[in-house]
Order: C-alpha cells, then sequence, then structure tokens
C-alpha cells in the first residue's frame, strides 16, 4: 500500500514539476528546459517532504483525539469531545481533550492575520502553495514565510503550555 502511495506522490510532484516548467518558462528555448526543469523538480520535491513533515506533526499530536477503530477519521475535523461510541473513554481524557483543544484554537487565533490563513489554508484545508497564495493574493515564498512562521509560534505556545508534539 505505501509503495502505491509513493508512486502516486511521485507522478504528482513530477507532474506538477512539467506544469510549473510549461506555464513559466514555456517560452524559453529548448536546450534551457533540462536544467530548468531539474531545478524545478527539486525545489517541488523539497515542498512536498516539507509540507509532508509539517502536516504529519499536526496530525500526531491531533491524533490522540481519535477513536481507534475508525480509520478514515480525521483529526483536524476533531473539535469537541462526543459522548457517543467515538467519544473519550474517560472523564479525564475528555477533559484534557476538551483543553488541549481549547489552547490550539486560541494559539490560532492569537497568529497574525496572514499567518493564521496561510495556516488554515495550507494545513487545515490542505491547499498547495499555489492555491494558497492565489488565495492570499500573494506570492508562493510569502505563503511558505507565513506557514514557516506560524508552525514556530504555535509549537512554542503549546510548548510554553506542556503540550508536547
Amino acid at each position: 500500500m505505501f509503495a502505491v502511495l509513493e508512486e502516486e506522490a511521485a507522478l504528482d510532484i513530477v507532474q506538477d514539476a512539467m506544469m510549473k516548467l510549461a506555464e513559466k518558462y514555456g517560452d524559453r528555448p529548448d536546450e534551457e528546459f533540462p536544467m530548468l526543469f531539474q531545478r524545478i523538480l527539486q525545489n517541488t520535491i523539497r515542498d512536498y517532504y516539507r509540507r509532508s513533515k509539517v502536516r504529519s506533526m499536526w496530525t500526531t499530536l491531533l491524533s490522540a483525539f481519535s477513536s481507534d477503530d475508525d480509520d478514515d477519521h480525521d483529526p483536524l475535523e476533531t473539535l469537541a469531545a462526543d459522548e457517543d461510541d467515538s467519544g473519550p473513554r474517560t472523564p479525564e481524557s475528555a477533559l484534557l481533550q476538551t483543553q488541549t483543544l481549547a489552547a490550539i484554537e486560541d494559539e490560532i487565533k492569537k497568529l497574525p492575520t496572514r499567518q493564521r490563513e496561510a495556516f488554515l489554508m495550507r494545513y487545515w484545508e490542505d491547499m498547495d502553495v499555489a492555491e494558497t497564495a492565489a488565495a492570499m493574493g500573494c506570492s508562493e515564498g510569502s505563503v511558505k514565510t507565513h506557514c514557516s512562521r506560524a508552525t514556530h509560534a504555535l509549537a512554542a505556545a503549546l510548548s510554553a503550555k506542556g503540550i508536547k508534539l
């Protein structure tokens, strides 16, 4: 299963790199394409792994709030403790979950507007850098900077509150 996912991700990365090459450098001479494509592909691979690393960190943090029997559960959709079968097993864990989620929400609200927008679009809405940049009306580099700053600020604030990532 993982090999299929990795192959699909690799194909998506190559396709994204080819699209960027065609969109941004289609008017260049043919002899420049190999070097341009190599650089675009390297950057696209780096973006993929950076995004995966950050998404994994937040998913791992929030996965503690999902039930063990629900494979399709998205931990980012868990905003309150339910009292049904998918809810916490003890009152203590329900309280801890509610307090932790409230702390995360509070810290997200405290982020500067642009950082909050970029963070939520990239990691909550699962938009890519280009989509986020278009939605925010800024460059892709700005989106990456805003996301990085938001992630570091959230990690530091949550760590200061005793929430381990």
